[in-house]
């Protein structure tokens, strides 16, 4: 019997001008995990990306970030942070890449991880593990913004579903 598909694209953002954030809401409850596709080049160098749910903006989200320049690796930690940080773009002259897989975000048991790996215009290559540590309940909002600056136009965001195995 053949497999049925995997990701299912929930819904997809371009944007059109510079914003300062974007938002996936009304997310539905049928997949066990997301995967949030982004595209972004920044209005300035050396900013974050980071993710908020359900407009939590208390410091309830914590990090470990891990990199590598080719010759230089390292690595930093966030605790009682207001967003979870999925990557450190350093260019505003190119789109760098973003994959973050947002685990069990419908269980209203558990917190919520979010594991991620970025692509920096060949600078940087990272990865973060992250927590949302909320009394437990279902993600249906996301919010991703920069640390300082705009999204820039053109911008591209995808928020996928994955169907249980």
């Amino acid at each position: 019997m053949p497999a049925g598909r995997t990701y299912t694209p929930i819904a997809r953002q371009t944007l059109n001008s510079d914003a300062a954030s974007v938002t996936f809401s009304s997310i539905p409850s049928t997949y066990t995990d997301l995967i949030l596709v982004a595209s972004i080049k920044g209005s300035t160098n050396d900013f974050e990306i980071l993710l908020q749910f359900n407009s939590d903006t208390t410091t309830n989200y914590s990090h470990t970030f891990l990199y590598g320049t080719g010759s230089t690796a390292g690595s930093s930690r966030g605790s009682n942070q207001s967003a979870v940080r999925i990557g450190s773009g350093n260019s505003n002259t190119n789109f760098d890449t973003y994959i973050a897989n947002i685990q069990n975000y419908a269980n209203t048991t558990t917190y919520k991880t979010v594991i991620s790996r970025e692509a920096s215009s060949g600078i940087v290559v990272s990865t973060t593990v992250g927590l949302w540590r909320k009394t437990p309940e279902a993600i249906n909002t996301i919010l991703i913004k920069r640390g300082n600056g705009n999204l820039v136009s053109g911008s591209t965001f995808t928020l996928y579903g994955i169907a249980a195995a």
